[in-house]
């Protein structure tokens, strides 16, 4: 009977491991969207930019040309979990106007880069790139989050070894666990989620300012999170909602005088 006890035992042990080993595949699939094709040079010569840091096969990003006149600084971009970097010229579009330079990051696995998909592979490589566009560019560096990018920049921002001058989080979340749990039930998230991006924690101690633009109808991360994660930043700090706007279509109703207003709360 002990036997029987312990060979019982030793099979549910094997199946909650195997659950657990699962979860990583299962939290992938409903995680990270990635397009894998690398941008051509003749498409992104279209768009106005050019491959940024190239090593080989791998690159750190997409870069505003000309990439030397920026007066008003360095903007990196980490956007948000599905597609790639080349599909958000549109960020581009509106700093370039204002004097930015502009740094369109990409994630190690989409876009053509090598590398496996995850917040600790994610946070690593965004800590190079940063460190690098300082050493290449000097100050003032900025740092916009898009979705799953905020959470990004959270992390990098909470603790860069170079000087961050100001962040901006569009459409971000307090933490990613709370997010699952207004979608399912919350012991399914935890035993799900291996990533937590907790942007609350990350930014608990950040000292440079801090703009965040909810969404009114964002059905996939609800405008609450945006909120709760303004409430927690104890710096200086401004919130923006635009209205009427959802997850996904949040650029078409988003101005350039907008973005100018953004950029001059976070660089004055």
């Amino acid at each position: 009977m002990k036997g029987a006890r312990k060979t019982a035992a030793l099979i549910s042990m094997l199946l909650v491991a195997a659950a657990i080993a699962g979860c990583d595949v299962l939290q992938d699939h409903f995680i990270y969207f990635p397009d894998h094709i690398r941008p051509s040079a003749g498409a992104l010569t279209a768009r106005g930019l050019t491959v940024w840091m190239a090593s080989g096969d791998d690159y750190r990003g997409l870069v505003s040309a000309p990439e030397s006149d920026a007066p008003a600084g360095t903007v990196i971009v980490f956007h948000g979990n599905a597609g790639k970097a080349a599909d958000r010229g549109f960020y581009a579009k509106m700093l370039v106007p204002l004097n930015y330079r502009v740094i369109l990051a990409e994630y190690p696995g989409y876009g053509g880069r090598p590398g496996s998909r995850g917040e600790d592979q994610f946070v690593k490589d965004a800590r190079l790139t940063v460190e690098a566009a300082f050493a290449k560019y000097g100050a003032p560096l900025y740092l916009l989050g898009e979705s799953l990018g905020c959470g990004v920049v959270a992390a990098v921002a909470g603790g860069s070894p170079v000087p961050v001058e100001g962040i901006v989080l569009f459409t971000p979340w307090d933490d990613l666990l709370s997010v699952a749990a207004s979608h399912a039930p919350a012991f399914i998230a935890r035993i799900v989620l291996k990533d937590r991006y907790d942007s609350v924690a990350n930014l608990a101690n950040y000292a440079g300012k801090t703009a965040i633009i909810g969404a009114e109808r964002d059905d996939i991360i609800p405008v609450v999170h945006a909120e709760a994660l303004y409430a927690s930043i104890p710096g200086r700090k401004r919130m923006w909602t635009i209205k009427g706007a959802g997850h996904n279509d949040w650029p078409m109703l988003a101005s350039g005088a907008m973005f100018r207003e953004i950029m001059d709360f976070v660089s004055r």
